[in-house]
């Protein structure tokens, strides 16, 4: 055999394996890949030890009772976004849904803060990668630390996308809570997905290499305005959650550069 014969056949042979890799879902270097947006339950259970846990209630109750109030402007926004969307509710597909809905929802919260550094981010790229498998994709909505880029996430939300193939986003949202976790070293994260008018809240905790448990909330209808109103103080939370995590990160810092300018002075 000719040695261009040879390198012809090579080249052929190198290009047939980025074909099959590509077709089972496996970059160039033969790790499987897996997208966010089409991840399917089975998938996420062959990578991981996971399990739904249905026995504790309580894990949500520092989250949902807490004691925030929504004056009387705030409920009259929330009443008045359920009467202007509720007949077309249904028929939303998902950038109706971001642009008439859940867009005055987050510009009403407010999620951008320049004096903690963090904001909301949309159709953002995020990949986990390991020696075994690749998580990636784009996200749908990140709350995350950092103002041009995404530094710690903390909270996603992982809209519902009508398709027939792909239509759980249960296990979407928690192979992105999954990748967080382990980019940030953390045990436990919030997020949430939703379905149509339907909001589930969601905690994931790490239990160990690779074991996570996870837990779902009761479905908030955001057609119901108490529910509605539920949904809206519960993403005030996690607003308020990270501003205290930079408190508190702020005054230890502070408190070290005291601590360490009075050795100095010694």
């Amino acid at each position: 055999m000719s040695e261009e014969i040879e390198l012809k056949l090579l080249s052929e042979n190198e290009e047939l394996r980025r074909r099959l890799n590509k077709l089972e879902g496996k970059n160039s270097e033969g790790i499987p890949s897996y997208s966010f947006s089409k991840i399917r339950e089975k998938e996420l259970k062959l990578l991981f030890t996971i399990k739904k846990n249905f026995l504790d209630d309580t894990i949500f109750d520092n989250w949902f009772e807490n004691s925030i109030k929504l004056d009387e402007g705030i409920e009259l926004f929330l009443k008045t976004l359920i009467q202007k969307n509720i007949k077309l509710m249904s028929s939303y597909n998902e950038e109706d849904l971001k642009i008439h809905f859940l867009s005055p929802i987050f510009s009403s919260i407010d999620f951008k803060s320049l004096k903690y550094n963090f904001r909301d981010f949309y159709e953002y790229n995020l990949t986990y990668k390991t020696e075994k498998f690749i998580l990636n994709g784009t996200t749908d909505f990140i709350l995350s630390t950092g103002l041009t880029t995404i530094e710690k996430p903390y909270f996603f939300i992982q809209e519902f996308k009508k398709s027939k193939e792909y239509s759980d986003p249960e296990p979407q949202l928690l192979a992105e809570l999954i990748s967080a976790v382990e980019l940030n070293n953390w045990k436990t994260i919030k997020g949430a997905y939703i379905v149509g008018a339907i909001w589930n809240f969601v905690i994931l905790e790490k239990l160990g290499k690779d074991s996570y448990q996870y837990f779902v909330s009761i479905n908030f209808d955001s057609t119901k305005i108490e529910d509605f109103k539920t949904i809206y103080k519960n993403l005030l939370f996690v607003k308020n959650e990270i501003i205290e995590i930079a408190e508190m990160e702020k005054n230890k810092l502070n408190k070290n550069k005291g601590t360490k300018n009075e050795s100095i002075r010694l």
